[in-house]
C-alpha cells in the first residue's frame, strides 16, 4: 500500500453505525445523561463500545439454557424444575402473581400460540441443618447437612416467539449496563454536592474568624478549604460531558465487569440436600445451571422457560380468586 493510500484510509469518515447501534446510542443519552450528546464525537466515540456491549449481551442470552418446560409434570419429572420449587403449587403461584405474565395475557397477541417463552430467574440460597442419614440398614441422627433452595422466582419478557424474548433480553442487558453507569454518575454528583456543602461550612468558619488575629485555627480552615476546592474542581472535571464519554466508552468496553454469567454445579437429592452419593441413585441428581450477576450485585439462576398459555391463565384466575377471598375475610 502506498503512503498516499494509507493517508487516504486514515482520512475516510467512520462508517455509519447500523440501526441497532443507533437505537442503542439513543438509549445511552436517555438512560445515562442527555448532556452526553453535547460531547464532541458522541456517536463516533461510542459506536464501537456500544456495538461491543451489544455483542456481549447477545452472547450472554445465547448461553442461557433452555427453553425448559415449567409445569406440574416437569416438577415431577425434571430434577432441575423440582429443585426450583418447594411444591408443584408454587409454580401456579409464581405464574398467577407475576405482573409481567398478567400484562402479557391481557394482550391479544398472547393467543398466537398455546405456549409462550420467558426468562426464568430465581435466587439460590443455602442453609445448614441437622438431619437423618440412612446408609444401608444404619440410620444416623443429627448429621450436618446443607440444603439448597430457591426463592424470588420470576419470569421476564414473556412472548409467544422465543426470538422475541431473546431480542428483548439482549436490549435489557445493555439497559442494565447503562443504568449501572448512570448510578456511578449519580454517585459522583452526590460526592460533588457533599464537597460543596463541606466547603460552605469552611467558608462560614473563615468568615467568623475574619478580623481576628491570624492563628493556627485560621490556617487549619484555610488549608481545609483549599483541599475541598481542589477536590471540587476534580469532580467537576470528571463530570464534564467529554470526560463522561471517555469513561462510558471504557466501561462498555469491559461489560463483563458489571454483567456476567458463572456456571454452577451441585448434586442434590429430592429434598434439596447436598450429597456426594453416586448419581446411580435415582433420587440423586447433578444439576448444572448458570447464575447471572447483574446490577444489584446479587446472583440469579437463569434459564429460558416454556409455559402453556392455558395453565398460566388458570394460575392468574386462581390467584385473583384467592385475593378476592382474602379481601372478603
Amino acid at each position: 500500500m502506498s503512503l498516499f493510500s494509507a493517508v487516504a484510509d486514515l482520512l475516510k469518515p467512520a462508517p455509519t453505525p447500523g440501526p441497532e447501534v443507533l437505537k442503542a446510542l439513543d438509549r445511552v443519552a436517555e438512560l445515562v445523561d442527555p448532556m452526553l450528546k453535547s460531547a464532541s464525537g458522541f456517536e463516533r466515540h461510542l459506536a464501537f463500545p456500544v456495538e461491543h456491549a451489544l455483542g456481549y449481551c447477545a452472547g450472554l442470552v445465547a448461553a442461557f439454557p433452555g427453553p425448559v418446560d415449567i409445569n406440574r409434570q416437569a416438577f415431577a419429572s425434571d430434577p432441575l424444575v423440582h429443585a426450583l420449587f418447594a411444591t408443584a403449587d408454587d409454580i401456579a403461584q409464581m405464574l398467577g402473581r407475576s405482573q409481567a405474565i398478567r400484562d402479557f395475557l391481557a394482550e391479544t397477541h398472547s393467543w398466537d400460540d398455546e405456549f409462550f417463552y420467558a426468562l426464568f430467574a430465581a435466587r439460590r440460597q443455602e442453609k445448614k441443618q441437622l438431619g437423618i442419614v440412612r446408609q444401608g440398614d444404619l440410620i444416623q441422627n443429627d448429621v450436618p447437612q446443607t440444603v439448597v433452595y430457591f426463592h424470588d422466582q420470576t419470569l421476564i419478557e414473556p412472548s409467544c416467539k422465543l426470538e422475541t424474548t431473546c431480542e428483548n433480553l439482549r436490549a435489557r442487558g445493555l439497559e442494565s449496563l447503562l443504568l449501572t453507569f448512570h448510578e456511578h454518575v449519580e454517585s459522583l454528583r452526590s460526592e460533588r454536592e457533599g464537597l460543596r456543602a463541606d466547603a460552605a461550612v469552611e467558608r462560614a468558619h473563615l468568615t467568623v474568624l475574619r478580623g481576628k488575629t491570624p492563628g493556627p485555627e485560621h490556617q487549619v480552615h484555610t488549608r481545609q478549604l483549599a483541599e475541598l476546592d481542589a477536590r471540587l474542581r476534580e469532580k467537576a472535571e470528571v463530570l464534564m460531558p467529554d470526560q463522561l464519554l471517555d469513561a462510558l466508552a471504557e466501561f462498555l468496553g469491559a461489560p463483563e465487569n458489571s454483567l456476567r454469567l458463572a456456571p454452577f454445579s451441585v448434586t442434590l437429592d429430592r429434598l434439596g440436600i447436598v450429597t456426594d452419593q453416586s448419581a446411580n441413585d435415582p433420587n440423586v441428581h447433578a444439576l448444572n445451571f448458570p447464575e447471572l450477576r447483574g446490577r444489584d450485585k446479587r446472583q440469579y439462576m437463569v434459564m429460558l422457560a416454556r409455559i402453556r398459555r392455558d395453565e398460566a391463565r388458570e394460575a392468574v384466575e386462581l390467584v385473583r380468586d384467592q385475593q378476592r377471598r382474602f379481601m372478603l375475610i
